[in-house]
C-alpha cells in the first residue's frame, strides 16, 4: 500500500466532503478512493471515516489522524517543490497568534495586506494574552512581547513596546492623583495578569528600584478587561501604551507616573524553524516582519513624541 496516496486521498476526501467529491476533485475512480482509504484503515486497525450517503464525517480517531498528516503533507509538499526548482505561488493553511489587543491593532491590517498579495494562502489568526505553545497548538508563527526564555523558537526582533499605568480623570479627580509610586499604596488597582503582579508592582529609579505594595480591587487576564474597568472608574491599571492609546485620545484615561515608566518590553516574531520552511511560512515572515517593524516604530515614534 502506498500510504502517503492513501493519506493524500483521505485529506482530499475530508476537504471535499465525501468520497466521490474526491474522486471527481482526482479524476479517479470512487472505487479506487474508497479501496485505498479502507486500506489505510486496515492497516492502523482502526476506523477513520462514518460513511453516510451524502457526507462523510470523521471518527475521533480518524480527527487526530487528519491533524496529524496534514502537515506532513504540505511538507513533502514543499520538499518536492523546492528538489524540483518550482517557483510557484504559496500555498496552503497558515496559523498565526498573537496578544488580543496587539493582534487586533497590528497584525490583523498586516494579515488582510498579506492575504490580498497571496490568494492562495488561508490564515487562521489566534488572539489569546497567554503564551501559545505553537508546537502543540499546531501554530506557524507567534507574536511574543517580553523577554524570551531560552528555547528552540527562532525569534526576529520586531521592535519594542512600553508599559504604563493610566487611570480616568473621574477616579484621579475623586481620590488623587498619586505623584510618587509609594503613594500607591493608598490607591485601588486593576491587575492585569503577566504584566504587573497583583500584589506588588516595580519601578525604576535612581538608585535601581522600589517596589510597591497594591491592593488588587479586580484582577484579569485580558488588556481590554482591565482599561474598561480603568475608564470605568475603577482605579488605576498597568497595560502596554498602545492598548490605552485610544481611550487616552478620546479623554477617558490619563497616563500617569510616565518618569517611572519601567523599561520597555521587546517584540519578537517566532517560529520553530525545525526542518524546511514551508513556503506559505516563509512568505508570512518575509511579508510582515518589515511591516510590523515599520508599526512599532511609529508607535514608539509618537509615544516619544509626547514625553
Amino acid at each position: 500500500m502506498d500510504r502517503l496516496n492513501a493519506m493524500s486521498l483521505l485529506l482530499t476526501a475530508v476537504e471535499a466532503g465525501s468520497l466521490s467529491a474526491a474522486a471527481r476533485r482526482l479524476g479517479v475512480p470512487l472505487t479506487t478512493v474508497s479501496r485505498r482509504i479502507a486500506d489505510l484503515e486496515a492497516h492502523l486497525k482502526t476506523r477513520l471515516l462514518v460513511r453516510a450517503a451524502r457526507r462523510l464525517t470523521l471518527t475521533e480517531a480518524g480527527l487526530a489522524y487528519v491533524a496529524a498528516i496534514k502537515p506532513i503533507l504540505e511538507q513533502v509538499g514543499e520538499a518536492e517543490r523546492a528538489a524540483a526548482g518550482e517557483y510557484s505561488a504559496p500555498r496552503g493553511d497558515l496559523v498565526v497568534a498573537a496578544p488580543v489587543v496587539f493582534g487586533r491593532f497590528h497584525v490583523t491590517p498586516v494579515a488582510v495586506d498579506f492575504l490580498t498579495a497571496y490568494p492562495e494562502i488561508d490564515l487562521r489568526l489566534v488572539l489569546a494574552d497567554r503564551i501559545a505553545h505553537l508546537a502543540e497548538e499546531r501554530i506557524d508563527a507567534a507574536v511574543r512581547i517580553g523577554p524570551l526564555p531560552d528555547s528552540s523558537l527562532i525569534a526576529t526582533r520586531l521592535g519594542q513596546v512600553q508599559r504604563g499605568l493610566f487611570a480616568s480623570p473621574d477616579y484621579l479627580a475623586a481620590q488623587g492623583w498619586p505623584k510618587t509610586p509609594e503613594a500607591l499604596g493608598s490607591h485601588a488597582c486593576i491587575t492585569f495578569d503577566g504584566l504587573f503582579s497583583a500584589n506588588t508592582w516595580r519601578f525604576p529609579t535612581p538608585r535601581g528600584e522600589t517596589t510597591v505594595r497594591v491592593r488588587s480591587r479586580l484582577a484579569v487576564n485580558t488588556a481590554e478587561a482591565a482599561l474598561d474597568a480603568a475608564v470605568a472608574g475603577l482605579g488605576v491599571t498597568g497595560v502596554f501604551c498602545y492598548q490605552a492609546a485610544k481611550a487616552v485620545q478620546d479623554g477617558e484615561l490619563i497616563q500617569i507616573l510616565q518618569d517611572f515608566d519601567p523599561a520597555p518590553w521587546p517584540v519578537h516574531l517566532v517560529h520553530t524553524g525545525q526542518g524546511l520552511i514551508p513556503q506559505k511560512l516563509r512568505a508570512f515572515l518575509d511579508f510582515a516582519t518589515p511591516r510590523l517593524r515599520e508599526r512599532l516604530a511609529l508607535v514608539d515614534l509618537m509615544k516619544r513624541s509626547r514625553v
